[in-house]
């Protein structure tokens, strides 16, 4: 590993731990992405984490809210940017999406249900993001 590998790899813990202390279960490459997608059952969340100030003051917070409020059968995060192939694998499986983070999918039973862009979280107060995830989530588990 290099110098700056290293470095990226101890800024992005806390960004990383910040979500598996709330439960997700990091996926970090294509095989334990392809795993999961092979056997997801019920619904998922799944954020699409990065190093951007809208992931550490929006989408993280209100992903781990909006998870206290409407629990899913899975969460499961990628990290853009740190895990690529993990990143690229994930997208793989909304191929008609375009790629932004960071983002979230839910999923239900593998397939996509609905997807918030980047778009849809940056600019937004968190308190209204968690919403939105809450809701959706209530939404495709009442399904």
């Amino acid at each position: 590993m290099n110098a700056y590998e290293e470095y990226m790899r101890q800024v992005t813990m806390p960004m990383r731990t910040e979500l598996t202390d709330a439960g997700f279960t990091e996926l970090t490459n294509a095989d334990e992405v392809n795993e999961f997608m092979a056997t997801a059952q019920g619904v998922s969340l799944v954020v699409i984490n990065s190093v951007c100030g809208c992931a550490a003051g929006l989408a993280r917070p209100a992903a781990r809210e909006a998870i206290e409020m409407v629990k899913p059968d899975n969460l499961v995060t990628v990290f853009a940017g740190q895990d690529p192939e993990a990143t690229a694998t994930m997208r793989a499986f909304f191929e008609d999406v375009p790629p932004s983070s960071p983002s979230m999918a839910i999923l239900k039973g593998g397939e996509l249900a609905y997807f918030i862009p980047r778009e849809n979280i940056e600019g937004f107060p968190m308190e209204q993001i968690r919403d939105h995830i809450a809701d959706v989530l209530k939404q495709v588990c009442a399904e």
